[in-house]
């Protein structure tokens, strides 16, 4: 886990060399996949290419800022269990008990510890594309309303104050 200067947690989920073969033979670059978090509930993600490495993730780190979403947290887990659906990738996330970690892989684990969940289960389903599995995890977590939120809308009120 990397954390910069502005105490945001970057992680970087993929990196891959992308080869473009012209008259002269093969002209390489780069694409960086990066997840950037507060580790208080926001996160984003964004792909950079470039000619160099530094440069695309450089670039990736900038959009992922730029494109960060709130996720509501309760004691360092989710609300409530919730699938997350991109293309072929499906990513299941549920809420788990103090203690229990962060049971996923790859591109769902860099999001759960970017956006500060301490304690969740999560399976990718379909695909182990990094992107798709990445975006998944994004569209489940955006579907994620805290209590307040939802009583807000429904113009009810909590017979309990949550935190």
């Amino acid at each position: 886990m990397e954390q910069n200067e502005s105490g945001m947690v970057e992680k970087i989920v993929a990196l891959n060399r992308v080869a473009k073969v012209v008259k002269g033979g093969r002209r390489f670059s780069f694409s960086a996949l990066v997840v950037v978090g507060d580790g208080k509930g926001s996160v984003g993600f964004a792909l950079g290419k470039a000619q160099e490495v530094p440069e695309a993730l450089r670039k990736a780190t900038e959009r992922a800022r730029k494109t960060m979403i709130r996720v509501p947290l309760i004691e360092g887990t989710l609300p409530y269990e919730v699938l997350g659906v991109y293309g072929a990738g499906r990513v299941m996330l549920k809420p788990a008990s103090r203690g229990t970690g962060i049971i996923a892989g790859g591109a769902v684990r860099a999001i759960m510890e970017a956006v500060g969940v301490s304690d969740v289960l999560a399976k990718a389903i379909g695909t182990n594309n990094p992107h798709n599995v990445l975006r998944a995890t994004v569209e489940g977590l955006a579907s994620l309303r805290s209590a307040e939120a939802v009583s807000d809308i429904r113009s009810k009120k909590l017979a309990t104050p949550r935190k």
